[in-house]
């Protein structure tokens, strides 16, 4: 029996398959969770639950098809809540911090709570942010792709925001071992809507990240001041820490007195990205595994985990690693209903907000 539960493990995965494994708690707020597994034909693994969309796990074959954890989790919800909320979740209604916790929107000012208090803003859509909530919950498989669809309906006033918002986001996972996220909203009132998604990956899968090389095509970033709040026009990067056109190891310049940058302290910035489209926007290697980044945004927020405590607890009991892992979140500009300069995230009713980020993973 043993015997037969194992290749029916290895056929489902060579298959491509998604399945919903068992209960993954309840949250602070009543709601119960579920786990969900999906296993690409590629090898590429993810594990995770319909709170928030959070990715608990994410296997990664190497060349000989080894497979790594590379990114953080918990062995259920409560972990995220006793710890930071927003680790490899869903991202809403607006991603990023909205300086003072205001914006005007056609002649009315409104308040969301400062939750990010150390920098007065208002950060990942405030104290209960689209992380928050159980979403509906999807699996599917479409030909040799496999994936789950999350959805759910936002009233108008959550958070403090404007509009009744329907929100769908769905993971695919390919066999080239591509995650493809899609976002789609709509809303009955203009608000403001910028979608990302935070996971967080060591491509080596232990210790810190420091070591590892990032690559981001971008010739500006956005200044900032103490309180993380852009500041003044995009700025270049040549001459700076922040440029990372071509490969650097992400502790080469961490330490760098520039006063921008310690007031991270350390990397946690908006990169103004070259081109337009969907392109390749970034590139973070390890020693046999890499991971490329792909969207159709304008902005790409590299944090590098500087606030990470290294007496929390993960999953399987693990303690974490200060800087043991990065974040790459494809997005709009920081504070842009406060920067008109910046474009614009607002949504009219009868507009479909639509994007894509691909997380596309390669052996080396």
């Amino acid at each position: 029996m043993k015997k037969l539960a194992i290749l029916a493990a290895l056929a489902a995965v060579a298959a491509g398959c998604c399945t919903a494994s068992r209960d993954f708690g309840v949250t602070k707020y009543g709601e119960k969770a579920k786990l969900y597994t999906l296993r690409g034909k590629g090898g590429l693994v993810m594990e995770v639950t319909d709170a928030g969309g959070k990715v608990v796990r994410l296997l990664q074959p190497d060349k000989s098809g080894e497979l790594k954890d590379i990114t953080i989790g918990f062995d259920d919800v409560s972990g995220w809540e006793n710890t930071d909320p927003y680790f490899g979740a869903i991202i809403g209604r607006v991603g990023n911090r909205i300086a003072q916790g205001k914006f005007t929107l056609e002649g009315k000012e409104y308040a969301i709570e400062c939750n990010d208090t150390d920098h007065h803003a208002a950060l990942h859509g405030g104290p209960r942010g689209w992380d928050a909530y159980v979403w509906d919950a999807e699996p599917f498989t479409d030909g040799d792709d496999v994936g789950i669809s999350f959805s759910k309906i936002f009233p108008d006033g959550e958070g403090g925001f404007p509009g009744k918002v329907g929100a769908k986001v769905t993971y695919t996972i390919t066999p080239d071992n591509v995650w493809r996220i899609s976002y789609w909203a709509k809303t009955d009132k203009t608000t403001p809507i910028n979608l990302t998604q935070h996971v967080y990956f060591n491509m080596n899968g232990e210790g810190d990240i420091l070591d590892q090389e990032l690559m981001i095509d971008a010739d500006k970033y956005l200044a900032v001041d103490a309180d993380l709040a852009p500041v003044g026009e995009p700025e270049l990067v040549v001459g700076t820490p922040f440029d990372f056109r071509t490969f650097h190891k992400v502790g080469e310049r961490i330490n760098d007195p520039d006063r921008v940058l310690q007031y991270g302290p350390g990397y946690d910035h908006n990169w103004c990205l070259n081109g337009e489209g969907f392109r390749k926007v970034a590139e973070f290697r390890g020693e046999k595994r890499a991971v490329e980044v792909w969207t159709d945004q304008p902005g790409l927020q590299f944090y590098a985990g500087n606030f990470i405590n290294p007496e929390w607890t993960m999953k399987g009991g693990r303690k974490m690693v200060y800087r043991g892992w990065l974040a790459l979140e494809t997005q709009h500009y920081p504070n842009t209903p406060n920067r008109p300069d910046f474009g614009s995230i607002y949504v009219k009713p009868g507009e479909t907000y639509s994007t894509v980020t691909e997380y596309r993973f390669k052996a080396l």
